[in-house]
């Protein structure tokens, strides 16, 4: 009688990477990543004297406020790293307001960031600046990789290993598959609230360029400053593992991401601007959701747990 041995189960980490774009998908990243790029080198001239005003300039900040903060603690702070546990209607809508940036779905935004601190500034991680050397042209190729060439790459990161627990959440599952619906209310509802404001065609064109595509522009470049000068220069006040700097010119417009330094050092912090004098808005609004009853176990850090972390001079 001849006995079959089965083969034992594959044991061990999941792969990194899990399936590729598809073309449709590729071609959208380059259309998202390159159109809002060019529509900002295009601002310069068409704002000359003509096709900008403050409704634009308004709509545009309200937009950017929105989403910019549902990146900052809505993907980032909420989703990555769990800094504070939130209300549902608080959770849908912070992930529907990080959707609104266009830079990505939240299941997927999160897997990334996940694997970048994993592995940050080492191999694995998908957007360091320090993976091809030290020298100028290595460096120079490295910021290029880490502000947006890696957004080019097929490769996607594999949400298994990275975002089970998003992906097992039917709310956040919904909400990453209206992603393109929400880059499209992102597009389309300046250019609405334009026209009914200035009751005009001109008035709704204007704030589809200014408060559309050009907010998502600046927004995306904030962000990706975040990934790459936060990894390249600034002060390293903390003890981390990686490269990961407090830069404080961008403190304001990331909405207090760009302590990052603090951040890595301590991951699950709600507050990543925790020194005297570091404005960080995303902190203080989780602040404000907490006295409000909409958000709880707010992770805040403590004197001693920052002098613990804090670079002995």
């Amino acid at each position: 009688m001849t006995s079959t041995l089965e083969s034992p189960p594959v044991s061990g980490p999941k792969p990194l990477l899990g399936r590729t774009r598809t073309t449709g998908e590729q071609v959208g990243v380059y259309l998202f990543v390159i159109l809002p790029l060019v529509a900002l080198v295009a601002a310069v001239p068409f704002a000359w004297g003509w096709g900008l005003g403050w409704s634009d300039v308004v709509i545009g900040l309200v937009f950017f406020t929105i989403s910019g903060l549902g990146v900052t603690i809505g993907y980032h702070r909420l989703f990555t790293h769990g800094s504070f546990r939130a209300k549902r209607g608080l959770k849908i809508a912070l992930a529907a307001a990080g959707g609104l940036s266009a830079q990505g779905s939240v299941i997927e935004w999160v897997a990334d960031h996940r694997r970048h601190h994993a592995f940050s500034d080492r191999e694995g991680d998908p957007h360091s600046p320090w993976l091809f050397g030290t020298g100028p042209v290595a460096l120079a190729k490295g910021f290029w990789h880490s502000h947006m060439g890696w957004l080019f790459s097929r490769d996607r990161t594999n949400i298994e290993r990275f975002a089970p627990d998003l992906q097992a959440d039917a709310d956040l599952r919904k909400v990453d598959q209206l992603f393109p619906v929400l880059t499209v209310v992102s597009m389309l509802a300046p250019a609405l609230i334009g026209g009914l404001v200035t009751w005009s065609f001109w008035g709704a064109l204007t704030a589809f360029f200014w408060a559309g595509i050009i907010r998502v522009a600046v927004l995306h470049h904030v962000t990706w400053s975040v990934n790459s000068v936060c990894h390249m220069i600034g002060d390293r006040p903390f003890k981390s593992r990686d490269r990961a700097s407090n830069f404080w010119p961008l403190a304001i417009l990331s909405f207090g991401e760009s302590w990052h330094n603090s951040h890595h050092a301590d991951p699950t912090s709600a507050r990543h601007g925790v020194l005297r004098g570091q404005l960080d808005i995303s902190a203080r609004l989780i602040w404000l959701f907490e006295k409000a009853g909409w958000a709880t176990n707010v992770r805040w850090p403590t004197p001693e747990r920052i002098a613990k972390l804090r670079v002995e001079s």
